[in-house]
């Protein structure tokens, strides 16, 4: 099974589950039935928007939800076990690379620092995801 076969079916068998036509769920994020028929064939790629409404509408995680559309992303920030004994932070600060595929900014790793700061991050995922959430939130 494809990624976008992967996506299409967990939002397909969860509107299912919760008993919701295409209809419901396309009045409730905004955008027609058509569009929600070709996510639900793998047919089209959701944008991060459509995956935050998406993930409210059906009772989804969130991260999981992006994850399952965008499988690539989540094998690239995979963390494995470092020997370094450097923390999350310290890793996802250097990775020049990371930060050039996500194009993150300094006042946006000025941001991750502070947060960085007020706990444990497990990994770098969750460093992308908090950064993505702070820019949808900003309507970026």
């Amino acid at each position: 099974m494809t990624a976008d076969q992967n996506f299409a079916s967990l939002i397909r068998r969860q509107r299912r589950q919760l008993d919701l036509t295409q209809e419901e769920v396309a009045r409730r994020i905004g955008t027609s039935i058509g569009y929600i028929t070709l996510l639900e064939t793998g047919r089209r790629h959701p944008s991060e928007k459509v995956i935050t409404k998406l993930a409210k509408v059906l009772g989804l995680d969130q991260r999981e939800l992006f994850f399952s559309a965008n499988p690539s992303t989540e094998r690239l920030v995979y963390e494995q076990a470092k020997p370094s004994g450097r923390s999350v932070w310290e890793e996802f600060s250097k990775d020049d690379r990371l930060r050039k595929i996500h194009g993150i900014s300094d006042q946006e790793m000025r941001t991750l620092s502070q947060i960085a700061l007020m706990g444990d991050v497990r990994s770098s995922r969750d460093f992308l995801f908090i950064l993505n959430t702070i820019r949808h939130a900003l309507g970026k």
